[in-house]
């Protein structure tokens, strides 16, 4: 990737943010420039104003992951707008990186793209063998089409533009939001003011669901090997393994440990558990890299944790 410049769409996320800390961390090359691109930068639903973002960048690779993204109940009450908006922004970037040379672009995926109804664990092979959860039909089928976009631009014109699929993410910068983040991040903001209240802390559901985290920074360096060694069209999955799988209720006991509280928690089984399980296959990943380290589970919740408190004012919003 010799005088190469990286665009990363969807730059000031969790994710990219994630990149840009390994790439000022030592995994950045000396003949790289990266961009780390955010909505102030262009509105990838534009077609104008995307091929402006690519004319002023002039990228040689692309790592796309911007998109519009949405609890449950935003999925639920707007999935056609998920679905029309996702559709644009996709199909707007990868046509402009195929429009201006773009050698290579890496775009995120996500496990919830899968069919409802399939066995685990789940790999590669299964993304279009069944319709998504009927809830986010708009943001799935939507990314889905990133991997036909992805088989049209190889076969018909030869382009090197592939897919990653990572599972549950976490790490600094993520959505703390107790409504609106993912279970670690709510955990973890739970667990913060509960600890300043004296108080215990409720886990919504039964704790039982079990679930593969992988730590931010870890995807980071994935998604940089994925760029710069992988070739095949077909997505890969980026998970840790399926022996590495945790329960809600042993994500909650590692955050109290991380927080050092000691107050204890309750479940509210009134709260809907989700899914049981959707565990992911890392077998083709662990077939290119069978020796790279992920960062142990506690160490990641450690650092995600004191993130979160030295930055608590930004970070709760």
């Amino acid at each position: 990737m010799e005088n190469s410049v990286v665009l990363v769409t969807g730059g000031s996320g969790l994710v990219g943010k994630a990149i840009k800390y390994v790439v000022e961390n030592g995994s950045g090359c000396k003949n790289e420039k990266w961009v780390f691109a955010s909505s102030k930068d262009g509105d990838l639903t534009d077609r104008a104003s995307t091929e402006a973002m690519f004319l002023k960048y002039k990228p040689t690779h692309v790592i796309h992951l911007a998109a519009k993204v949405g609890g449950l109940f935003g999925n639920l009450s707007a999935n056609l707008e998920f679905l029309r908006k996702n559709l644009e922004i996709n199909d707007n970037v990868l046509f402009m990186a195929h429009k201006t040379g773009v050698q290579h672009v890496v775009s995120c995926l996500s496990t919830c793209i899968f069919p409802d109804k399939t066995s685990y664990p789940i790999n590669e092979t299964m993304v279009h063998n069944g319709p998504p959860h009927d809830s986010n039909y708009g943001y799935s089928y939507a990314k889905r089409m990133i991997d036909i976009l992805n088989r049209g631009y190889n076969r018909e014109h030869g382009r090197n533009y592939t897919s990653i699929i990572p599972t549950n993410v976490f790490g600094p910068d993520d959505n703390f939001n107790v409504q609106e983040g993912h279970v670690l991040p709510g955990l973890i903001h739970k667990i913060y003011k509960a600890k300043e209240e004296g108080k215990p802390f409720t886990v919504w559901g039964t704790g039982k669901p079990r679930r593969q985290f992988i730590y931010s920074r870890d995807l980071a360096r994935l998604i940089i090997w994925v760029l710069r060694e992988y070739k095949e069209t077909e997505p890969i999955i980026l998970s840790v393994g399926e022996e590495d799988e945790v329960s809600i209720k042993e994500a909650a006991e590692q955050v109290a440990i991380a927080m050092e509280f000691k107050n204890g928690f309750i479940f509210d089984t009134e709260k809907s558990d989700g899914q049981y399980k959707k565990t992911a296959d890392n077998a083709k990943l662990r077939k290119y890299l069978p020796d790279f380290k992920f960062t142990p589970f506690p160490i990641a919740l450690k650092e995600t944790c004191d993130w979160f408190v030295e930055n608590y004012e930004t970070a709760r919003k």
